[in-house]
């Protein structure tokens, strides 16, 4: 677990060792943190654009004692899993592009309006709330629904932005984006009771019907 005022500490320290400027996206805990949204996270998730960026950043935080660490215990046989690296209770979970079954695409790096730089060479551009809960549907792990129930808390969903994203996901291949979102959304809304607007669950099945029908006819 690690906190605003020690997760401001680290990214100090990680610009010192980096010898380059690398740009990386937070999502997940780490972006709730810069938003006001939560205080402290199990671990810190940032998405690079490009291997070399995440390379760079890898290396400046093994100088620090970080040790990379066994990703099949925390995501299983998913694809597109982060490399994971870890120093006593504190995680990094390093992303390229691809998050699992999503793309952090060119929309969601548009909406990564807010941006904090460390010293000379690191800056963090803070993820969206909307696109938050896309990627909390694709790492979906057990602290991720109630993570989701905190941002709609205190954010106003906008859902057309939602739906808008998962078309162009599907654009970019990744078929399962609508019915993924869709069976977490649909979770939230029973078993959490979290209001989920049942016209944005019609939404996301009527795309997953029209892909089957699609491919039937292939």
């Amino acid at each position: 677990m690690i906190t605003i005022d020690e997760q401001q500490k680290l990214f100090l320290n990680i610009a010192r060792m980096l010898n380059k400027r690398v740009t990386a996206y937070a999502i997940g805990g780490t972006a709730m943190m810069f938003l006001g949204i939560k205080d402290s996270t199990l671990d810190i998730d940032l998405v690079f654009e490009n291997e070399k960026d995440k390379n760079t950043f890898k290396e400046a935080i093994k100088s620090l004692g970080y040790r990379e660490i066994d990703v099949i215990k925390v995501y299983g046989a998913k694809i597109n899993h982060p490399e994971m690296l870890k120093l006593n209770d504190e995680r990094f979970d390093l992303f390229v592009v691809n998050i699992i079954d999503f793309v952090f695409s060119e929309n969601m790096q548009k909406r990564a309006e807010s941006m904090h730089q460390f010293g000379e060479n690191l800056i963090l551009k803070i993820a969206d709330p909307h696109d938050i809960i896309l990627m909390k549907c694709a790492t979906d792990r057990l602290k991720d629904k109630d993570d989701v129930r905190k941002i709609m808390e205190i954010t106003k969903i906008k859902w057309g932005i939602v739906l808008d994203e998962i078309k162009a996901q599907i654009r970019l291949g990744k078929d399962r984006a609508a019915f993924d979102l869709g069976c977490f959304l649909e979770e939230l809304k029973e078993k959490i009771k979290m209001d989920i607007p049942q016209e944005v669950l019609d939404n996301l099945f009527e795309i997953v019907k029209k892909q089957a029908r699609e491919k039937q006819r292939r």
